[in-house]
């Protein structure tokens, strides 16, 4: 990307996600509910770690924490976390198979989870059941879908 051409792709993409993390769903599968946002981000750490990383996370988890109502650095600490390891991985995860790649997406969103729900436990806010655990579980069930779109659009615009 040369002076910045094509990040308006990486952009929308983190908008669109942030946009599906606040749309309303019903009751029953609030706690399935994938994390739209971590999702994207991981996968643009993993694409161009040179591009996105840490800084990305800082400016998105703030946005989410503003957006969602939440406690001013909760997402942003663990977007940040998340985008740290994820950008530490990318070699390692690149050579992985597409489950294998739904592991470690399990995996990271899962550690994003839980430093949301510490924060929240801080608050007297948090559940005391794992449910919160579900998301990460239904992100790495979404990681194919948004891999082939996320790579699609990559490659469509050439983002590089």
């Amino acid at each position: 990307m040369e002076s910045g051409q094509g990040y308006w792709v990486v952009i929308a993409t983190l908008l669109s996600a942030a946009v599906l993390a606040v749309l309303p769903v019903p009751h029953a599968l609030v706690w399935w509910r994938p994390e739209w946002v971590a999702l994207v981000l991981v996968y643009w750490c993993i694409a161009l770690p040179h591009r996105v990383g840490v800084v990305v996370a800082l400016l998105t988890g703030i946005g989410m924490d503003i957006l969602e109502g939440a406690v001013l650095g909760q997402n942003t600490f663990a977007l940040s976390v998340i985008a740290l390891l994820s950008v530490g991985l990318y070699q390692r995860v690149r050579l992985f198979s597409l489950w294998q790649q739904a592991g470690i997406v399990f995996v990271l969103i899962g550690i994003h989870q839980l430093i949301c729900q510490w924060v929240q436990n801080l608050e007297g806010v948090g559940t005391q059941q794992p449910l919160f655990l579900l998301p990460a579980l239904s992100s790495a069930l979404f990681w194919p879908l948004v891999l082939s779109l996320l790579r699609g659009l990559r490659r469509h615009y050439r983002v590089a």
